[in-house]
């Protein structure tokens, strides 16, 4: 009897469908796997992976994906453990392609970070379009058993790569789902935001993404990562205090994006060149914009391209997804929990099995009636999937909450005469972006506790009573700020803020270590440099002691603050050393010599006519 069972487990085994184990064997089993170059039209070609199923009695969509960090395993002997964004897509029936892009890995050609979009005025004869494009087009005409349609992913890089086939899109694309996407490298992505230099990633990054090959190399020759010699980040940068001497030092193998990063300190064309969402204009394809609430490198790459598409293109299937997730969190974690906080569900199944999988299997397919909200997103604090017809959404009240010289938040404007606040910020003893010894910058700090620099007496905190309805933000939100101070420039760094009641009986996954009572949950934080305040392009110096506006803007939240909660406003000037320090001084940071870090004495001005304040758009 248990041999018949045997057999029978086994025969089920090898059913169509049937819901199997997937890994290296079993994508082995039911996948045939070619390795081939693709022309482009400049006569480069790109080393292309492609995975077709061996069942042949159906023609199949396919799915593409062009990277810059390699398709391995390379050789048609060797396997990925799945296929697709996350394991299930393996068994869901599409023929699977994998795409070193131009320079990187085994393709031919030269890399270029972010590469412009070709334009009538910069005369490009190929950009990421035209490579997606005629990449389509071969396997149409060459991949066997294809349905002549095409659906695109990526998640971060690749999905700067998905964003780029929606301009002049091949007609075989139908469906392409753009996830945590890069967009735009000096306001909110990666390597800046707020014009601010995003020092820790951009070195680490850089030390190895951008270091030359002078030819195709496969995974094996991959360059090394930095070892860091203290084991403290901190200390490290501390040591290391100037942008020149880090490249002088370090980055003598890898310096040309750090070159560029140098000779464009501004938003010039440079930048705007490389900001592919000015570029989306008839945008065929549906889309499905996807984005982690608490990603610690694009959150603002989701939003913005989710808006900027609608915007450009009010006829097209676009709808946005936002989630209580990391970086690809969506599809590398379950989703019911991050750092210390629960979220009581797993919202990255419901993401897959309800969003991604039956957009591509709808749109490439024909199957399911796909008709989703024009926005799901998913409420942290209420724990809770939403849905709206348009994001942000168009019941939320814009309500300014107002800074006090008590330290208190308050909806109505101070009836007084001006008060201030002052403090002095001293770039040589920049406040910590995350707790204890930084070995390195954990996607945690984007959700965890900020009581270990509440005291600090350069972060200024500002916070309401308790709160005695649930409060629920949805939206971007703006910091309105009257300063003055005796530099001619600073850093602006703003963090909203949920801080728990000393009577919750929350826990943290992580264990009884996390004391949950009084803690404060990062919901947001977002940095401005000071001289970007009117113009990313022309910069402008402050006049010492003169009053002046500074606006920050923070991406979007969605956010429940309960009742027993407060909500808190932390304002500081360093964020170290994820963010580079600002030497208090209009002038060329690349430039700055160690002793040009000066300090800073500031001045909040709260109550009166110019009142500082911080607008949150709250759900009604």
């Amino acid at each position: 009897m248990k041999k018949l069972l045997f057999i029978l487990l086994l025969l089920l085994a090898y059913i169509p469908g049937y819901p199997q184990e997937v890994n290296e064997d079993y994508i082995k089993t039911h996948y045939e796997k070619i390795e081939t170059y693709i022309p482009m039209r400049d006569g480069t070609r790109l080393f292309t992976s492609i995975y077709m199923p061996k069942d042949t009695r159906q023609k199949y969509p396919i799915l593409l994906n062009r990277t810059p960090y390699t398709v391995a395993p390379y050789g048609v002997d060797k396997f990925k453990p799945y296929l697709g964004n996350f394991p299930e897509m393996s068994r869901s029936g599409y023929i699977f392609v994998y795409q070193d892009v131009r320079g990187k890995w085994m393709s031919e050609g030269v890399y270029e970070n972010i590469r412009p979009t070709r334009t009538d005025i910069n005369g490009h004869q190929i950009d990421e379009s035209t490579d997606t494009y005629d990449t389509i087009d071969w396997l149409i005409k060459h991949v066997k058993n294809n349905n002549g349609k095409v659906g695109m992913y990526g998640i971060s890089y690749p999905g700067f790569y998905a964003t780029a086939g929606l301009i002049g899109s091949h007609p075989a694309l139908k469906a392409v789902s753009l996830q945590a996407p890069v967009t735009d490298w000096f306001i909110g992505d990666d390597f800046h935001h707020g014009g601010a230099l995003f020092l820790m990633d951009a070195f680490r990054f850089m030390y190895t993404f951008d270091a030359p090959r002078p030819k195709p190399v496969s995974n094996e020759n991959s360059p090394k990562a930095f070892q860091l010699p203290s084991k403290d980040y901190y200390r490290f940068f501390l040591d290391n205090p100037t942008l020149s001497g880090i490249k002088e030092n370090y980055l003598g193998h890898t310096v040309k994006f750090w070159n560029d990063l140098a000779k464009h300190e501004v938003r010039d064309t440079f930048w705007t060149s490389r900001t592919i969402t000015e570029h989306l204009n008839g945008v065929k394809p549906a889309v499905l914009v996807v984005g982690g609430l608490f990603d610690a490198e694009d959150t603002y790459g989701a939003f913005e391209t989710y808006k900027q598409i609608e915007a450009r293109n009010p006829k097209n299937k676009n709808v946005l997804v936002a989630g209580p997730w990391y970086h690809g969190g969506w599809v590398r974690s379950d989703g019911d929990s991050f750092g210390d906080i629960r979220f009581g569900e797993k919202t990255s199944a419901y993401y897959q099995q309800q969003l991604e999988l039956p957009f591509f299997e709808y749109h490439l397919k024909g199957k399911g009636n796909f008709n989703p909200a024009e926005a799901t997103i998913y409420v942290t604090g209420s724990n809770a999937w939403r849905q709206f017809d348009q994001w942000p959404p168009r019941e939320v009240k814009e309500t300014p909450f107002y800074f006090t010289k008590g330290g208190k938040m308050e909806t109505i404007s101070a009836k007084t005469e001006a008060s201030t606040i002052e403090y002095t910020a001293d770039p040589n003893k920049p406040v910590p972006f995350q707790e204890g010894i930084i070995t390195d910058r954990t996607r945690e700090y984007m959700i965890a506790d900020q009581r270990f620099v509440a005291n600090r007496p350069d972060v200024i905190v500002f916070e309401t009573d308790k709160l005695t309805e649930d409060i629920t933000v949805l939206g971007p939100v703006t910091a309105d700020l009257r300063i003055a101070m005796t530099g001619t420039d600073a850093d602006f760094i703003v963090k909203i803020i949920d801080v728990y009641p000393d009577t919750t009986t929350s826990t943290s996954p992580r264990g009884q270590q996390a004391v949950m009572a009084n803690y404060q949950m990062l919901v947001r934080g977002e940095v401005l440099r000071g001289k970007f305040r009117n113009s990313y392009s022309v910069p402008e110096p402050f006049v010492p002691n003169v009053p002046t506006d500074v606006q920050v803007r923070l991406p979007d939240i969605a956010h429940t603050f309960k009742k027993g909660h407060k909500i808190m406003v932390q304002i500081q000037h360093t964020w170290f050393p994820l963010v580079d320090r600002n030497p208090n001084q209009f002038m060329d940071i690349y430039k700055a010599r160690r002793e040009d870090y000066v300090i800073n004495k500031h001045t909040i001005f709260v109550g009166g006519q110019h009142p500082s304040r911080i607008t949150l758009p709250i759900s009604n």
